[in-house]
């Protein structure tokens, strides 16, 4: 547990076949269902503070309290999953963000720019649900993200999360709910 964020509550591994990766986590570790969204809704995208339309895949499932995403960029534009990728850290780990949730995003993020974190990439996925990546590299490529969990994003994660309980193999992969509906 984080003195500053409290629990991890998501590991992200970029991969470069997202539905070989569902395919493999579902089939051989036994998590799911995973929860697939072929293009993520982003806004207000930004890499190194400069803004860019992005074009990501992701889909996510619980292994127990800790929520597992799995992201493949469908594009070559700037991003930290590009980065990771351009490094070979894909290869080595896939691990690229552990993530904490917070329902106060405003007073998570001051706090950790107050102690010296700089964001390297950000946006928005519905209405609440901002999030920030640091360049805070811990172990090689991964690191660090705030998520905001306080409107339909976090609505769609307890889902997620429900769903996976007593799950019995069926229906492995699901379509993503639609956070304007929630």
């Amino acid at each position: 547990m984080s003195r500053f964020l409290g629990e991890i509550k998501q590991l992200g591994y970029v991969v470069a076949d997202i539905e070989a990766a569902m395919q493999h986590w579902t089939e051989v570790l036994g998590v799911g269902p995973f929860y697939y969204m072929e293009r993520v809704p982003l806004k207000n995208y930004r890499y190194r503070g400069q803004p860019y339309e992005i074009h990501n895949s992701v889909a996510l499932a619980n292994a127990g309290g800790v929520q597992v995403e799995l992201i493949q960029a469908r594009c070559d534009t700037p991003s930290m999953y590009r980065d990771f990728i351009q490094r070979g850290q894909e290869r080595q780990s896939g691990l690229q963000h552990v993530a904490y949730w917070t329902e106060d995003f405003e007073r998570d993020l001051a706090a950790l720019q107050a102690r010296g974190w700089t964001v390297g990439m950000s946006g928005e996925v519905g209405e609440r649900g901002r999030f920030v990546y640091f360049e805070t590299e811990y172990h090689p490529g991964t690191v660090i993200e705030l998520s905001e969990v306080a409107g339909p994003k976090g609505k769609v994660f307890k889902l997620i999360r429900s769903a996976s309980e007593n799950w019995d193999g069926r229906d492995p992969v699901r379509s993503f709910p639609d956070l304007g509906s929630l």
